[in-house]
């Protein structure tokens, strides 16, 4: 696909022409990437899976106590076998966790630690997904809660509520080039976004060399730079070193950034299981929580196996929520809208952009084949628990 050409196209889609602002700023051209992995696709890549674009919802007033935060742990497991029975169609939770899993596995939980504390990837459904795969006859050992940072995993504190032996780990403490020996020196991508001189993102070694599955669990997330984080930034950007260096001084590439990282083998095809934790949500600031100033409750939770699809509902929960709390959609392209440096804490105002946002990397992730974007042909199974 010739990316300069997708780009004429994503500014007539329906998607792009229906929420968009009338004054607009243009996307910046992306810069040529290269890829370099010694890894083929799989015969049938996690990524968009056996269920392109079908998407299964459950949903529960009782998973989450918003006054308290506190989530029921039994709801929590019910929603998560009915939805995952809903998504394949098999009878019970334990034939449906079979279609992905086996005990021969080394299955890798993404997690997001980023909103922390506030809004991270539940501990209690991080915990379910470990029982469920244990159930397998997966050892615990062979299971492994990750994430880029060490201390953002610190924070949220994931091991009280694992089985004892589940692994947790992480590649650095920060950007820093001399923490980059959990990062495989032959699985990158390299491009240079703003005449940068560390040009690479380089793939987690737990992704290429370790680990068999992938389990993702994103949260329901606002983001400056791409409007959301949902499944495909969470996997992308937290699965590659040196990733900050897509956006800066209002300007954005992740509208083609974020697709290409996730399309990346093997990570593309070792990525079998979305389960996008909406329990609680963030409408602005993200993708960080340090308030609960922009913090909501859809209390609901998404599985399938096409991040894009997932994704593409994300949006409209984010945005939908922005709409109704008065403040600019996340597919404003007013230069009006954009402030730099102006001396005002980022997140203060929900009705100014800190980078011209695009949710557009949405669709076009999916024109990469990673999923499908166009909402009607995107199959919702509500579960109401």
């Amino acid at each position: 696909m010739e990316r300069r050409t997708f780009l004429e196209l994503l500014a007539a889609t329906p998607l792009a022409q229906a929420a968009r602002p009338e004054v607009t700023a243009a996307p910046p051209p992306p810069p040529a990437y290269r890829v370099v992995t010694r890894f083929a696709p799989a015969a049938a890549p996690g990524m968009p899976g056996p269920f392109r674009g079908r998407v299964a919802r459950t949903r529960s007033e009782r998973a989450l106590d918003p006054a308290t935060r506190t989530v029921d742990a039994s709801v929590v497991r019910e929603m998560l076998e009915r939805g995952m029975r809903a998504l394949t169609g098999e009878t019970s939770a334990l034939a449906a966790w079979r279609r992905f899993f086996g005990p021969e596995d080394v299955v890798g939980i993404k997690v997001n630690a980023g909103g922390r504390p506030f809004c991270v990837s539940s501990p209690v459904i991080v915990a379910e997904i470990a029982r469920q795969l244990m159930a397998l006859g997966i050892e615990p050992s062979r299971i492994v809660v990750y994430e880029r940072f060490y201390n953002q995993l610190a924070e949220v504190d994931y091991a009280p509520q694992l089985p004892q032996g589940v692994r947790i780990e992480a590649a650095e403490r920060g950007n820093r080039s001399s923490e980059q020996s959990d990062y495989d020196p032959f699985t990158y991508v390299e491009a240079r976004f703003f005449g940068e001189e560390d040009t690479r993102s380089n793939l987690m070694r737990l992704v290429s060399e370790r680990v068999t599955k992938i389990v993702n669990v994103p949260n329901m997330k606002d983001h400056g730079a791409t409007g959301v984080t949902g499944c495909l930034k969470n996997i992308a950007y937290g699965s590659f070193s040196n990733v900050a260096r897509t956006h800066a001084q209002g300007v954005t590439h992740t509208l083609s950034a974020v697709g290409t990282f996730a399309a990346v083998e093997p990570l593309c095809s070792r990525t079998v299981l979305q389960v996008m934790d909406g329990l609680s949500a963030v409408w602005h600031g993200g993708p960080f929580a340090p308030t609960t100033r922009y913090l909501f409750h859809p209390r609901q939770i998404l599985l399938g196996t096409d991040p894009v699809a997932i994704d593409r509902l994300l949006l409209d929960v984010i945005d939908d929520k922005r709409k109704a709390e008065g403040a600019i959609s996340i597919w404003d392209r007013s230069p009006a809208s954009l402030r730099l440096n102006d001396g005002v804490a980022r997140d203060a105002d929900p009705n100014v952009n800190i980078l011209i946002r695009e949710p557009g990397h949405v669709e076009y992730a999916g024109r990469l084949g990673l999923g499908e974007w166009e909402l009607p042909r995107i199959r919702i199974e509500e579960i109401e628990v």
